[in-house]
């Protein structure tokens, strides 16, 4: 059995725990880590959760709403760390004390009970990864930066009942709204992150493989609302999945993968 909760989502930090029960066990991944320690542990034991609960970290880019106190905790709860060389490199190459692990595309992790697959996305960081889990019952994806959809990301997505998917931006509040033009061709762009109507799009294309549930994340506080992303998905999806949005400070409940 899998279920998730993201901690927080969005530009001021994002953090999500996936729980996978096998018998009397249980095992904790944090992907990402966006946030401060004290906001972190905060988040966590409202999740019902201590850090030292926490399995396994995974870093999928090294853009600070992602990477926020990965290394102090690991180093403080001696955690394993996953990430690409990229983004170890992207980072400094920073001392993780024997914790490192290298991730790489397409090469499966066993974490307990968790089989965790990588995969490349295109996104402007130095080796980004997202990933899916699975116990071998269910499948999680999580999507949460990129700028474009591709074949692989979508075969990595194929049979995943549940994605936390980012819906970052409605093209049109981003056109009209308060960023600079550099910052709107970034965001907007190829290697950036993900509007509505291309989130909907890609849960479209899962939806044949068994897609049961998707989660709205990464939305944009100046860029979206979350009426926004919910009718994006809705329109795409039809009534058969069920759409959730999670906020950026408080995150989600808890659902099942």
């Amino acid at each position: 059995m899998i279920r998730f909760k993201s901690l927080g989502s969005g530009s001021t930090g994002n953090a999500t725990v996936v729980q996978a029960r096998d018998g009397t066990r249980t095992t904790h991944l944090l992907v990402d880590c966006g946030l401060g320690i004290r906001q972190l542990d905060k988040r966590l034991g409202q999740a019902g959760m201590l850090a030292e609960q926490v399995d396994a970290i995974f870093i999928t880019h090294e853009h600070a709403d992602h990477i926020g106190c990965a290394q102090s905790l690991a180093l403080r709860e001696r955690i394993p760390v996953y990430m690409s060389e990229g983004t170890w490199l992207g980072l400094g190459q920073p001392d993780f004390d024997g914790l490192l692990r290298i991730a790489r595309d397409s090469t499966d992790i066993d974490i307990g009970p968790l089989q965790v697959r990588p995969f490349t996305v295109p996104h402007d960081a130095r080796e980004p990864l997202q990933l899916t889990c699975t116990d071998g019952n269910s499948r999680l994806g999580v999507l949460t930066d990129l700028g474009q959809s591709t074949p692989h990301v979508i075969s990595h997505l194929s049979g995943c009942a549940t994605l936390l998917l980012e819906c970052n931006h409605d093209p049109g509040m981003l056109a009209s709204g308060p960023y600079p033009y550099f910052l709107k061709r970034r965001v907007g762009g190829g290697w950036g992150h993900l509007a509505n109507d291309a989130a909907a799009a890609i849960a479209q294309a899962v939806l044949a493989h068994g897609l049961k549930r998707v989660v709205a994340a990464h939305l944009s506080e100046q860029n979206n609302r979350p009426a926004l992303a919910r009718a994006a998905l809705a329109t795409s999806l039809g009534d058969s999945v069920e759409v959730h949005v999670a906020d950026g400070a408080t995150g989600s409940d808890w659902l099942d993968a």
